[in-house]
């Protein structure tokens, strides 16, 4: 066999219908089009218009906002950190941040921080310095030995 005697199965590639090429063609003059109209002339878009009826994204009421201040975490929890210590990813004695998370492939990027949540269980003594965590997890951690240490203005927000 040779590169220039491959070939598709027969019927595997279909031609493209060749509209309003002649009459012959069986799709010439209006090429499917119908007839006049401003949907038979070409440029025409008429997304969202309802025939005069009052379309829906006018019907319907508008609410909320896009907060673009608001930070966006990644939430880890303390049974999936305990899983990584126990596969040998991370290492208990160092402390653990958001770029060690990365390294070990809990997280794949961190965005504006890690914040640990309490689902799962935690055995080992782990220190954390992270953006965030909930009261549970804190609880959770201290209760094995660790500490979790936040930034100041995180702290104030708990």
């Amino acid at each position: 066999m040779k590169l220039n005697d491959l070939r598709e199965k027969p019927g595997a590639a279909k031609a493209r219908k060749r509209v309003a090429r002649g009459i012959g063609s069986g799709t010439g003059k209006t090429g499917g089009r119908g007839v006049k109209g401003q949907k038979s002339r070409s440029g025409v878009a008429i997304k969202g218009f309802e025939g005069g009826q009052m379309p829906i994204y006018r019907r319907l009421p508008k609410r909320g906002f896009t907060n673009i201040f608001a930070k966006s975490f990644n939430a880890v929890s303390v049974g999936r950190i305990q899983q990584a210590i126990d596969a040998g990813k991370l290492d208990a004695k160092q402390a653990v941040t958001a770029d060690t998370l990365k390294a070990a492939g809990v997280i794949r990027r961190p965005r504006d921080g890690v914040r640990l949540l309490s689902d799962g269980e935690i055995t080992a003594k782990v220190n954390f310095e992270v953006a965030g965590a909930s009261k549970a997890a804190i609880e959770k951690i201290e209760k094995s030995g660790g500490s979790v240490k936040l930034p100041v203005a995180a702290a104030s927000a708990e």
